[in-house]
């Protein structure tokens, strides 16, 4: 292989878009520095890169230009430096669903209500916005404690509801705790209306929500209540059984310390996760994937592609 060749090549390995063969020998120079520090080999380095075998280069190409995500927009966070790891979109301001019964959930702790209190499930609780279905029947009574477990687990949204109506001060009073509660957290691109996530005009960015999964972290109740896998209530129309919204959760491949999912039509599907992947303590953060199934694969991929960076 002649020298013109072997740049040719390497200039290809590296994945560069339209790059003329250098002119000048000083161009020749830059890249043989850039490849002696980067590809060290004893043999000529042009040569050694540029006989790499296809599989390798593909593989290293991924491994610096990051997972193939069908999310708009994303975030992986090492939760132990704070290094980003990588990002798409991440500043995008986007409607978040029920990812934001995270924030609902610890303005209800940040009260210190008695989780032990019945509170009665009421006509106020029908979703007039998007008129979707709930289990939790008109009059059924359940402590705090069960409702937040619901709606953290199982995305339950009269159950969140009932929590926010039932703080003190109303549901106005529960709503405005969680905008400062945001802005508390330095989530300056982030805006609450209700407590569910239902409203389309609750949103945020991936970089703001990795915050609010930092700070959601550190209540043991929501840790606990996100990774629980299975649950059952009584109510009016008899015993109903939960599970969680997170396939992740359900099938337990994953070492998760935190999760949520959130869907309504404005947002695709999304899902934040807080977990040890791949022996490193990261944050994902996923929003408008297509499908549940694109949004599983997501978190899939970017534990292959982190066991290629290790690698």
């Amino acid at each position: 292989m002649n020298f013109s060749k072997k740049i040719a090549a390497a200039c290809l390995s590296l994945g560069l878009m339209t790059f003329a063969i250098p002119a000048s020998a000083d161009d020749l120079d830059v890249l043989g520095q850039f490849l002696e520090q980067n590809f060290p080999v004893e043999s000529d380095p042009l040569d050694a890169f540029a006989v790499m075998n296809s599989d390798n280069q593909l593989e290293a190409q991924a491994a610096y230009a990051g997972p193939l995500l069908a999310s708009q927009s994303a975030l992986i966070v090492n939760n132990k430096t704070g290094e980003v790891l990588f990002q798409k979109n991440s500043n995008r301001v986007m409607p978040i669903a029920s990812i934001s019964k995270l924030m609902s959930a610890m303005v209800l702790l940040d009260a210190h209500l008695d989780m032990n209190e019945n509170i009665t499930i009421t006509e106020a609780e029908i979703d007039r916005l998007k008129g979707t279905s709930s289990r939790l029947s008109i009059g059924t009574t359940l402590p705090r404690s069960e409702l937040l477990h619901l709606s953290l687990m199982s995305s339950e949204n009269r159950a969140t509801h009932a929590l926010g109506r039932s703080y003190p001060g109303g549901m106005s009073a529960f709503v405005a705790a969680m905008n400062r509660k945001a802005q508390s957290l330095g989530m300056t691109n982030s805006r609450f209306y209700e407590p569910t996530g239902l409203d389309f005009r609750n949103v945020s960015t991936a970089v703001d929500l990795s915050k609010m999964v930092q700070a959601a972290s550190k209540y043991p109740e929501i840790r606990r209540n996100t990774t629980s896998n299975y649950g059952s209530v009584y109510t009016k129309r008899g015993r109903q059984r939960y599970k969680n919204s997170n396939a992740l959760v359900r099938e337990g491949n994953w070492n998760i310390e935190l999760q949520k999912t959130g869907y309504i039509r404005e947002s695709g599907r999304s899902m934040v996760v807080k977990a040890n992947v791949q022996n490193q303590p990261v944050t994902i953060v996923l929003l408008n994937s297509p499908s549940s199934l694109s949004r599983v694969n997501d978190a899939r991929k970017i534990e292959s592609w982190m066991l290629q960076r290790r690698s």
